[in-house]
């Protein structure tokens, strides 16, 4: 669990420094972007775990 902060915490300072730089940020821009990505880690752990 403490990685997943450390990532968390390290992504949040990265966001930061992007918007104060004026850089457009390393990620999707909208929420439908990021939860295609979260799917396709589901679908990697789901088939990792049942086969």
């Amino acid at each position: 669990m403490g990685i997943v902060i450390i990532s968390f915490l390290t992504g949040i300072a990265l966001g930061i420094v992007f918007s104060l730089l004026k850089l457009p940020i390393p990620a999707p821009p909208n929420f439908a972007g990021v939860m295609g990505i979260v799917g396709v880690f589901v679908g990697f752990v789901l088939v990792n775990n049942l086969f």
